[in-house]
């Protein structure tokens, strides 16, 4: 494993960094991607599918007699010790969970369990191509659970914000299913919607709702207390394979073979913004094709006010959501997947060769509008904003009318 580090240029996101996989004769076959990066809830850990069945992970800012290792402020030192863990298969999906001890299982009627979480659990979670679902204690790398219910590759997995241990699943079998880790990893509910494979799926932060998206144009919604479908999210004109929440829950950024990254206020079911990839935009019809502009992830950084892109252009790409341009670019060849530290600091990358690329997330000044929004957000919907009796511009003022 080895790690560099290169000069920035003023035109260009900063490169931190980058972890790279040994070079042995398989590695030129299929099956060594990085089909995903995961930073743990905590930031304690970096983990990331290195290809061959492989799953690393990284303990982060380590600090031993003064010296600091990992991801520690913005460049990448020594390389920390890492943990490698051997899955038995090609891992598609990766998610940390971490377990709130007085989170109850939803299973009322559960009188004993085989596991007992406590507070300093931290769990992960792998996706295989053989249908199978690998639970893993992060801190001495013991198999915890084995699940076992889906059809085909798991594709995509997330845990529930709330430390309940409720997990989801993300199948090319066209179903997402839900799964209680408090409960031995009993399975709750499939959730059936999608007609095609399923792709990528995230809760919002306070877990009540789950997006998911697939091969396919729409964005599907759903809600996590019921199970049930709330509503189908229609303007990509393309597959749709990433999405996730802002950390204040109030928008949603979904990722498109269209060329697109589109943001939306999904309680009101609206297009805020479109960050278009290829310029000018191609038609529905090219968007909906083979177009070289594939965007393959995307990311929000915590701060609520950035998004990063991984496309088939070579680039990855830093937003502001102020803005319809990149305020920054970088050179990332094929990439697939990308992640922001919990702290937002630095965004990780994979690409087909199994390597993780580091660049630092670009910083602006936060305004006075994008605080109150975020602020408001953690107690009220746009809706709930929008019926109260103050006027007009303030209303305005206090939801995202990018548009």
């Amino acid at each position: 494993m080895s790690v560099a580090a290169v000069a920035s240029f003023p035109d260009k996101a900063k490169f931190v960094g980058e972890l790279l996989v040994p070079v042995a004769p398989f590695d030129q076959k299929s099956g060594r991607e990085a089909w995903t990066v995961a930073f743990a809830p905590n930031g304690s850990y970096l983990a990331w599918s290195q290809g061959h069945r492989i799953v690393i992970s990284f303990e982060m800012d380590i600090n031993i007699n003064g010296i600091n290792y990992g991801i520690n402020g913005w460049q990448v030192c020594l390389p920390p010790p890492e943990h490698t863990i051997d899955c038995g298969d090609i891992v598609w999906g990766l998610a940390f969970g971490s377990s709130v001890p007085e989170k109850q299982s939803r299973c009322v009627n559960i009188e004993w369990h085989r596991f007992t979480f406590g507070q300093d659990q931290l769990l992960l979670a792998t996706g295989l191509n053989n249908g199978r679902i690998k639970i893993w204690d992060v801190y001495n790398g013991k198999l915890l659970l084995n699940l076992m219910d889906h059809t085909s590759i798991v594709r995509d997995l997330t845990f529930a914000p709330d430390g309940s241990l409720m997990l989801v699943s993300a199948s090319i079998d066209k179903t997402l299913r839900v799964w209680d880790l408090k409960d031995d990893g009993n399975m709750v509910k499939v959730l059936r919607g999608h007609q095609n494979w399923v792709y990528s799926c995230a809760f919002s932060p306070d877990s009540s709702i789950l997006c998911s998206v697939g091969a396919g144009k729409a964005v599907l919604l759903w809600n996590m207390d019921k199970y049930t479908l709330i509503r189908k999210l229609e303007g990509h004109h393309n597959d749709v394979v990433s999405c996730e929440f802002s950390p204040d829950g109030a928008l949603l950024a979904t990722a498109s073979y269209d060329t697109r990254v589109i943001v939306w206020d999904h309680q009101r079911a609206t297009i805020l913004l479109e960050l278009g990839h290829l310029f000018p935009p191609p038609s529905p019809i090219f968007a909906g094709g083979a177009n070289d502009r594939w965007v393959r992830s995307v990311s929000f950084c915590s701060d609520g006010r950035h998004i990063a892109s991984v496309t088939d252009d070579r680039l990855v790409r830093f937003w502001s959501i102020e803005e319809r341009a990149p305020q920054a670019i970088a050179s990332l060849p094929n990439g697939l997947c990308c992640a922001f530290s919990t702290e937002g600091s630095v965004l990780a990358a994979g690409t087909c060769d199994g390597s993780v690329h580091f660049w630092e997330c670009p910083r602006s000044i936060a305004t006075l509008q994008h605080l109150c929004r975020m602020a408001l957000r953690r107690v009220m919907t746009t809706q709930q904003v929008e019926a109260l009796a103050i006027p007009m511009p303030l209303r305005d003022y206090l939801t995202y009318r990018v548009v």
